[in-house]
């Protein structure tokens, strides 16, 4: 009976090591479900423009020379047999290079703002020019644990972490929802921002909204990585070892 109650104190030590603590899975589970909040949204959502962006650009003015002149947004096919967009590419300065105006710097300004510095350069060549611009190399990189990792194409230039994530198939059970990492670039300049999904004090933060080329990468909890140790694998068979054992030690014993 002895050698019984060992296995039973063994079998339960090995499986106490292998649980892990519990985890908080609800997004925003601070906010109560009796509250209501309304707030204004005051962080900054719009992409600035940077260098390497690619942008598509047209311009409508009167003549149909002068709009074919500016615009640059067909769809070419490369030596790989795929489409490539052609667009205005910002260059390490900051500029892009317009046909007739040249070199005009954009690097910081939203779209509109930059919408608004054509229009004022392009008025010395062509009467009241409306100007577009887009983003034609906005894209997300979502990585870690969720259902499906991918580079995510944005084509209304805003997307905030809720939604590529939700694009990306939402967190795997394993990732840790309290220690989400947002990557960005921008200026020179690499953040790295943890976020944490259970607060809803997130939707205030400047990196709620994401940008062009931000990385978000999901942790995984410390449970996936106890579970595909080689030690856990192999513990299965251990605490089948000691049961047979046991088992056999007292059907010898008990005679």
């Amino acid at each position: 009976m002895k050698l019984f109650y060992i296995y039973c104190m063994l079998s339960l030590i090995l499986l106490s090591s292998a649980c892990s603590p519990r985890r908080n899975l609800v997004y925003f589970s601070n906010l109560s479900n009796e509250q209501t909040e309304s707030q204004l949204i005051t962080t900054d959502r719009e992409p600035k423009i940077q260098t390497n962006d690619l942008l598509s650009i047209t311009v409508n003015t009167l003549s149909n020379e002068s709009n074919l002149l500016f615009s640059v947004n067909s769809n070419n096919i490369n030596k790989n047999g795929n489409f490539e967009k052609e667009g205005y590419r910002v260059d390490n300065e900051g500029n892009i290079n317009l046909p007739v105006a040249g070199n005009i710097p954009l690097e910081g300004l939203t779209i509109e703002q930059a919408q608004q510095r054509l229009v004022n350069n392009l008025n010395k060549y062509v009467r009241n020019p409306i100007v577009n611009i887009q983003f034609l190399n906005f894209r997300i990189t979502v990585i870690g644990e969720v259902n499906q990792p991918s580079t995510l194409n944005v084509p209304n230039n805003q997307i905030n972490l809720l939604e590529a994530l939700g694009m990306a198939g939402d967190l795997t059970a394993y990732g840790k929802r309290e220690n989400v990492l947002v990557i960005r670039e921008f200026g020179g300049k690499r953040t790295m921002v943890r976020m944490n999904l259970n607060n809803k004090d997130i939707l205030d933060s400047p990196y709620f909204y994401l940008k062009q080329n931000d990385v978000v990468y999901v942790e995984p909890d410390k449970a996936k990585s106890l579970e595909y140790s080689p030690n856990n694998r192999l513990m299965p068979l251990v605490v089948a070892s000691i049961s047979a054992v046991a088992v056999l030690s007292t059907a010898l014993l008990s005679k």
